[in-house]
Order: structure tokens, then C-alpha cells, then sequence
């Protein structure tokens, strides 16, 4: 088997811990490059590690991550779908070149497509032996405040984390099974007022409404997570908690599951409607005008 060489993330193992940290700060670690299937690789490899109890996913910089990352694809990427559309007969172009000559239900396959590897990595967390702990070092935007909240078994907060997502404005929906997994942490209302309206949730509203365990300062953060729960391995058997969180999740596990097939479907539909093209050529063309004043 060929090993694997992480470029857009972080991997170490302190004792009892396994640490992923996303690694494209300039990027604000938005899921562009390798980053989603190095954290695949890094999830799947520290799920076999003997040694660890806790696997914390992390970020690195500022930002825990800001999401899609709409200025670039994955090399990998490219090249899985490149292969994938050889052997259809929509040929060999990318998914927002040429559109116009494809039906709506030829889109709809081609974006479930390339939903393969977020479906595989969500998967792999849920059914992840190792207690899940979501370190948010700073703010989530997106994808980045919405795919692994809700299927984390303990969430840590920076005092300057907020989450906001713009799925409803950009004509999308909710990723990941978030509608489903949110509500059950914060209840269906306040889930609908963050997911329908774009609410922006400050770490004293996450943590009123059961999103966050405990907030540390911004300086320090990730030592503070460390110590944190090397404290707690110090009282509680890892074994334990371990099948502690398996019981937890046994009754979820297929909720979680179906959330994200269903939101995959959703959001495949709203895609290839063709709704949400137009509002990411905006989005798009704004952070590049932004890009260039800052030269």
C-alpha cells in the first residue's frame, strides 16, 4: 500500500491524542487543495491507532475554516471527476463550463458525483471509535459551521469563535445532514433561525444553546485543549469513555447517516437547477476584486 503524504493538514498524536489540524490559514482553511481527503486519510488512520482516546479536529490561523472554497478545486478532485465524465456522455469539461447542453437530471448525477468524498469523510466521523472533539479555534463559516458540529461528541470554543452559514442565500441548502444534526443539539426553531436566516452565532449564544462545552482564550488555544482533556484522562478510564460515546451514538448513527444522504440529494437538486450559479459568480468575482486591492 503506497503511504499517504498530508499537504493541507496537521497530524500528531500526543498520548491519548490525536490532533488534525487544518492546515491552509491563508486560505482560512476553506475546503480547497487536499484538505477533505487528507482529514479522510487522517480520520480513517487514527481510528486504528491503539494508543488514542480523543481525536480533536482543529484549525491552524485564525479561522477554524470559512467553508467551500470557491477560487479553487482539489487536484484530486479534478481528476476523480475528470475520470468520471470520460465515461459518460457528458464528456470531458468542467461542471460549470458548457452547463447549457446538459439536462437537469445529468447535472443532478454529475454534483452527487462530487459530493462522494464529503459523503465518506462524514460517514467516517460518525462511525469514528474515537471520542470526537471539535476544537474551534476561531470563526466556521459554511461548511466550516455546519459539517462536523453536529455529529461531535464535545465541542471546544476560542472566545473570538462564531458560526454563520449563507447556504439559504447563495440558493443552496444545508449540508451534511446540518438541518437534521444541528436541531438536535440546539432544538428545530433556533437550528431554522441559524439555517434559514443566516444568524451569526457568538460563543456565548453557542454555548446558551448547547452547541459549545467550554470556551477557552484565543491565546493558547490549542495548549488549553490539550490540557484540558489530558486533565480529563487523568480522572476518567479512555476505554470508557470510548464506549460511553458508542452507546451515545448507537441510536443516532442511522439518523446522522440519512441526514446526510438527504441533505446530499437536496442540495444536489438545488444545484442543478441552475439557481445558485449565478449568486456564486457574485460571490466569486467579489473575493477576487478583494484579493486584487490587497496587492
Amino acid at each position: 500500500m503506497v503511504p499517504y503524504r498530508y499537504t493541507d493538514i496537521i497530524v500528531e498524536v500526543k498520548g491519548q491524542i490525536g490532533i488534525i489540524k487544518f492546515n491552509r490559514p491563508k486560505s482560512l482553511n476553506s475546503f480547497g487543495g487536499n484538505l477533505l481527503v487528507d482529514t479522510l486519510h487522517a480520520v480513517r488512520e487514527l481510528d486504528e491507532n491503539p494508543a488514542t482516546v480523543f481525536t480533536v479536529l482543529t484549525g491552524e490561523g485564525r479561522f477554524f475554516s470559512a467553508g467551500a472554497d470557491v477560487r479553487g478545486k482539489s487536484p484530486l478532485v479534478l481528476r476523480l471527476w475528470d475520470l468520471f465524465l470520460s465515461h459518460t456522455s457528458i464528456g470531458s469539461r468542467p461542471l460549470d463550463e458548457g452547463a447549457d447542453s446538459l439536462t437537469q437530471v445529468q447535472l443532478k448525477v454529475a454534483h452527487q458525483e462530487r459530493f462522494a468524498l464529503m459523503i465518506e469523510l462524514l460517514r467516517s466521523l460518525i462511525d469514528h471509535k474515537k471520542v470526537f472533539v471539535l476544537a474551534l479555534n476561531g470563526p466556521g463559516v459554511g461548511g466550516g459551521a455546519a459539517w462536523f458540529q453536529g455529529i461531535a461528541d464535545i465541542v471546544l470554543a476560542a472566545e473570538n469563535t462564531y458560526l454563520q452559514v449563507p447556504f439559504n442565500s447563495l440558493a443552496l441548502v444545508p449540508e451534511a445532514g446540518s438541518s437534521t444534526n444541528l436541531s438536535r443539539h440546539m432544538g428545530v426553531l433556533r437550528a431554522n433561525d441559524f439555517l434559514m436566516f443566516g444568524r451569526k452565532l457568538t460563543v456565548p449564544e453557542l454555548q446558551d444553546w448547547g452547541l459549545v462545552n467550554r470556551v477557552f482564550p484565543v491565546n493558547g488555544f490549542h495548549d488549553s485543549v490539550v490540557k484540558f482533556l489530558e486533565s480529563q484522562l487523568e480522572v476518567n478510564y479512555g476505554l470508557s469513555m470510548m464506549e460511553t460515546k458508542r452507546l451515545q451514538n448507537i441510536p443516532l448513527r442511522s439518523e446522522r447517516l440519512l441526514a446526510v444522504y438527504n441533505a446530499t440529494e437536496a442540495l444536489s437538486e438545488r444545484l442543478a437547477s441552475g439557481a445558485p450559479a449565478a449568486r456564486f459568480k457574485i460571490k466569486k468575482a467579489e473575493l477576487e476584486a478583494k484579493s486584487k486591492s490587497r496587492l
